[in-house]
C-alpha cells in the first residue's frame, strides 16, 4: 500500500507501525519526501488512528522504573543495560514527534515541518545506540523498560499547549541535565563510541527542547497567557515531575530558556 501524500497522515502510518526498523526508514523516507516538497501538511485535516498508538514491538517488556534494574558501568552487561534505556528513550521519542504532528490541527505549516525534524534526528538517535548494542552483543528488546516518557504524552493529548510545556519542556530538558554525567561515566568506562553517540544526542536534543520552547511560547502569546505562570499551572494540572538539580545551564540557554526561568527553575 502507497504511503499517504500529506505530512500528518503519513506521521501517523509511521507512530502505529510496530517495527523499529520498519519505523525509522518510513521517517527517513517521509523527511526526504517532505525536503522535496512530495510530502506537505495539511493543518485541517481531521485524522483518527484504527490501530494502537503508538505501535511498539512485543519487546521490551515494560514496568515500573524501579524494576528496570541497575545499571554498573564495569561490567559489558551493565553498559549495555544503559545502552540499551537510551535506546528505549529514543524510540519512545521517535513515536513522540510524530504523535505531535499527526495529533495537533490548526496550527502554522512550520510546526509540522519543526517536529518532522525531531522525529529524523530521534531515528538517527535509535539507530546509532542500536548499533552500538548491537556491538556490545545485545539488542533492543533485551532488557525491561519503562514508559514515563509516552505516559506524559498520553497525559497531555488534549492540549497542544500541555504537551509543548511538559515533554519537551520538561521531561526532554531533563535529557539535557542528564547526559553530561552519563556520558562522563560511559567514558570513564572506557566506551568511547557511545560517549560520541551522546555528544551527539546532546547537540540534537538542545534543538528540539528549542522547538518544544518556542511553540510554547507561540500558544502562550496565541491565548495570551504567561510563561512562567502557565507552565507552573500546567505541571500542577497534570501532575509533571519537578526537575531536580544539577542543571545543565548552558543547554538550555541554548534551548530557549530564559534567565528567569532558569532562576525560577533552580528556586
Amino acid at each position: 500500500m502507497a504511503a499517504p501524500d500529506e505530512l500528518r497522515a503519513r506521521a501517523l502510518a509511521c507512530l502505529i507501525e510496530p517495527d523499529p526498523a520498519i519505523k525509522v526508514a518510513a521517517v527517513y523516507a517521509m523527511a526526504t519526501a517532505s525536503q522535496e516538497g512530495a510530502c506537505l501538511p495539511d493543518p485541517q485535516a481531521a485524522l483518527a488512528s484504527s490501530a494502537a498508538i503508538p505501535g511498539r514491538p512485543e519487546k521490551p517488556d515494560l514496568v515500573p522504573p524501579l524494576q528496570v534494574g541497575r545499571r554498573a558501568m564495569n561490567t559489558p552487561e551493565g553498559r549495555a543495560m544503559l545502552i540499551h534505556a537510551l535506546a528505549h528513550i529514543e524510540f519512545n521519542a521517535i513515536n513522540l514527534a510524530l504523535d505531535a504532528i499527526w495529533r495537533f490541527p490548526g496550527l502554522p505549516a512550520e510546526y509540522y515541518t519543526d517536529w518532522l525534524q525531531v522525529a529524523r534526528e530521534e531515528a538517527y538517535h535509535f539507530s546509532l545506540l542500536q548499533a552500538h548494542l548491537q556491538r556490545l552483543g545485545y539488542s533492543y528488546g533485551e532488557f525491561l523498560a519503562h514508559d514515563s516518557l509516552w505516559e506524559m504524552v498520553e497525559k497531555t493529548s488534549d492540549d497542544v499547549l500541555a504537551r509543548m510545556a511538559l515533554v519537551p519542556r520538561t521531561l526532554e530538558a531533563r535529557g539535557l541535565d542528564a547526559n553530561p554525567p552519563l556520558r562522563a561515566k560511559l567514558a570513564q568506562a572506557g566506551d568511547k563510541e557511545a560517549a560520541t553517540i551522546l555528544d551527539i544526542i546532546l547537540r540534537d536534543e538542545i534543538g528540539h527542547v528549542e522547538i518544544g520552547n518556542r511553540w510554547y511560547g507561540f500558544l502562550c502569546r496565541q491565548r495570551g497567557l504567561e510563561l512562567i505562570p502557565a507552565y507552573a499551572e500546567l505541571a500542577r494540572q497534570y501532575n509533571a515531575p519537578t526537575p531536580r538539580g544539577p542543571f545543565n545551564l548552558e543547554a538550555r540557554r541554548q534551548a530557549g530558556f530564559t534567565e528567569e526561568e532558569l532562576l525560577a527553575l533552580q528556586g
